[in-house]
């Protein structure tokens, strides 16, 4: 499914009716972004300073795959995040640049434009443009480990590329100098708004009425997962599978996070003090353990689980979510979460058949977009 439509207009000669030269075409050639959604879908909110144009996106691709972006050379954005695996990467926890091991996993960017907040647990950061320079220049954990640039010689870095100083200046043709440490941010963020995913089994038996998309078994599974029984699309519902999104026309923006009882260290609702989610930023106690409900487009894809990616499949989710809360018998975490004060009360437990497992997780296997995993457009230049 194409996610632009390229509008090519050439303003004619002054002093002549003839079409323009092919040069003079491609200096005044002007493209417009159009986003192709399916029918019922909004589109995202995009920052007045930071509309979407294919030259940032395309600008924005080869940042994102560019070592460049690391101080040592080593990392780029697309090694925490592989298109294969929906931008996530295998692991458990992230790894920096330097080698450092994160506290959390890396989050999927499929549909990243319609996040309300950026993040396991960052309600202070509202936009892609905010989020961006942390991963970049944050220091704890380090990441990109940028910040031991100054931003010329960041800049610097693709000053010296014949290929970058055409791009930006594709990207920017109203700027004598547009390779700028803003432009850098602000054509990678345009990159990631472009990641949009909407064509997986689910979509077409949702949004294009195909009545083959779905098996009987992920039909099943669909229901089940959309039943007060299992209270599952609370969390993970709408168009995008979270409830944790902003679009185009939203006025209230909503900033979703839940406890949903992974631990209880101290029977009294502690969490690991290496990552103790919303807590860690407001200090107040039902904040403890606190993470936002990621969207499940690609789902089966992202393994390992939640915040610390200690689920390693989605039977283990499945088994958290059956008990109600996980239980941890030995060790420094031991405790029972499905006892913690601070659970959600949607998170109750229910009782599983085996068909039923097998009919859910058919349906999270319906939520792959596999021209979303595949698509050249968001591969490596």
């Amino acid at each position: 499914m194409k996610l632009t439509t390229l509008i090519l207009s050439c303003a004619l000669l002054a002093a002549s009716s003839l079409a323009c030269s092919p040069a003079a075409e491609d200096e005044r050639a002007q493209e417009e972004w159009v986003w192709e959604l399916p029918e019922g879908v909004p589109e995202p909110n995009v920052p007045a300073d930071n509309p979407m144009t294919p030259q940032k996106v395309e600008l924005g691709r080869h940042l994102f795959y560019d070592a460049r972006l690391s101080e040592n050379g080593t990392q780029s954005c697309s090694s925490c995040h592989d298109q294969k695996r929906a931008f996530t990467d295998e692991l458990a926890l992230a790894l920096g640049s330097t080698g450092q091991v994160h506290f959390r996993s890396s989050m999927s960017l499929t549909n990243v434009a319609y996040n309300s907040t950026f993040g396991w647990a960052g309600p202070a950061t509202p936009s892609l443009e905010l989020q961006a320079p942390i991963p970049m220049f944050g220091e704890e954990p380090i990441e990109l480990g940028l910040s031991t640039l100054s931003e010329l010689e960041l800049v610097e870095r693709f000053e010296a590329d014949p290929a970058y100083i055409e791009l930006f200046a594709r990207a920017y043709p109203d700027q004598k100098d547009p390779i700028t440490l803003e432009n850098l941010i602000h054509a990678l963020t345009s990159f990631e708004r472009a990641l949009i995913s909407f064509d997986s089994p689910f979509d077409r038996h949702m949004f294009k009425n195909d009545a083959t998309a779905l098996s009987d078994s992920q039909k099943r599974g669909l229901s089940l997962f959309f039943s007060e029984r299992l209270e599952c699309f609370h969390c993970h519902g709408g168009f995008n599978l979270s409830d944790s999104i902003s679009h185009d026309g939203l006025v209230f923006e909503q900033q979703a996070f839940h406890n949903t009882g992974l631990y209880n260290i101290d029977r009294e609702g502690g969490y690991p003090q290496a990552d103790r989610g919303l807590y860690e930023l407001t200090g107040k106690p039902e904040d403890m353990g606190r993470f936002k409900a990621p969207s499940l487009r690609n789902i089966a894809v992202t393994a390992p689980y939640f915040h610390d990616g200690s689920a390693a499949t989605l039977d283990d989710v499945l088994d958290h979510y059956e008990r109600g809360g996980r239980a941890i018998v030995s060790g420094p975490y031991a405790g029972d979460g499905a006892q913690n004060p601070y659970k959600s009360e949607l998170v109750q437990g229910f009782l599983l058949s085996e068909s039923e497992r097998e009919d859910l997780k058919a349906f999270f296997e319906s939520l792959t977009d596999e021209g979303f995993l595949t698509d050249p457009r968001f591969a490596a230049p």
